[in-house]
């Protein structure tokens, strides 16, 4: 961990710690959230934040110049996500209540408000942070890609979120006869929250839900330089992928087919379609999505092939 962001490790090892209390609370503790277990909030959190973080950490490393921004904007980040998971144990396991959307009173307003304080001042940040690396001078292309690409669609997985604060038309008819609403916003679109929905993750299995679409390209900040690491491992057995631009190249059509992925996922949830049960349209759209990326590929091979042919073995076309 030596030359990663010190709060940024630090609060990660901290939910990991508190992830593992919530794993035990999930064994022993027998009570109930919206259908799911109280713990079970913490424990995701407490599992995907803490990956989040020490990439982020990973990424500043990365910043030859604006360090010292770079830094307090980490610290930024690792305070604001701090703050929201501690709304989340002190709502849900310490309280009771639900943590998002929940404004029934004033404590609940208020622990509402510092939630959604923390989610936005940490998307602004890692938007700042994705700006100062786009202006960073990479050693390798590919890398490049994969850094660039995986922040902006963390950044717009952050920015689905928004869409989950809401009013669905329910709420907003409430809201515009004058009553009081308790709660204001939803993750799912079609149904209620706590209704049926997948194990673990809880993503509705009957109506649309915007947590999907929220937590792909959230990771988008992972996968990327994972797909890179693989690319780059596979090169010691095919010859091809030590072309630093076929690698580029790749991750481009990757990072493109990616983001249609996380619209299609968004466009679904609106639709109030579960992503468990995709209709006709949304098959097609995905269909043409993987077709783009398979012939993009190709495309991406053949291109690196020919650049590397030999000037007397290239056909008039290739010269």
């Amino acid at each position: 961990m030596r030359g990663l962001h010190g709060p940024l490790v630090a609060v990660s090892a901290a939910m990991a710690a508190v992830g593992v209390v919530a794993l035990v609370g999930l064994l022993v503790d027998g009570r109930e959230l919206l259908n799911q277990p109280i713990w079970l909030k913490t424990f995701k959190f407490c599992v995907s934040l803490p990956l989040y973080l020490l990439t982020l950490a990973w990424l500043l490393s990365l910043l030859p110049r604006w360090r010292r921004a770079g830094w307090w904007l980490g610290t930024v980040v690792a305070a604001a996500l701090a703050l929201d998971l501690a709304v989340i144990v002190l709502q849900t396991i310490i309280r009771g209540r639900r943590a998002h959307f929940n404004v029934e009173d004033a404590t609940d307003r208020l622990l509402h408000n510092l939630l959604a304080t923390g989610a936005y001042v940490a998307m602004l940040a890692v938007v700042v942070v994705a700006v100062l690396l786009v202006f960073q001078r990479l050693p390798d292309k590919a890398q490049a890609t994969a850094v660039r690409a995986g922040l902006a669609l963390s950044v717009l997985g952050m920015a689905v979120a928004a869409l989950m604060f809401t009013p669905p038309p329910a709420q907003q008819a409430r809201i515009d006869a004058g009553r009081t609403p308790t709660i204001v916003g939803a993750h799912t679109v079609g149904d209620v929250d706590g209704g049926p929905g997948l194990p673990l993750v809880g993503w509705s299995t009957v109506g649309g839900d915007l947590r999907v679409a929220h937590f792909v390209g959230l990771h988008a900040i992972q996968l990327l330089p994972l797909l890179l690491l693989a690319l780059v491992a596979a090169s010691t057995r095919v010859p091809a992928l030590r072309d630093e631009l076929l690698r580029r190249n790749l991750l481009r059509v990757a990072s493109c087919g990616y983001l249609a992925m996380v619209l299609i996922l968004t466009w679904q949830a609106q639709r109030g379609q579960s992503v468990v049960d995709p209709d006709a349209t949304t098959l097609l759209t995905a269909g043409g999505v993987v077709a783009f990326v398979a012939v993009g590929s190709v495309a991406a091979v053949r291109r690196s092939r020919a650049n590397t042919l030999p000037a007397r073995e290239r056909s008039p076309v290739d010269a």
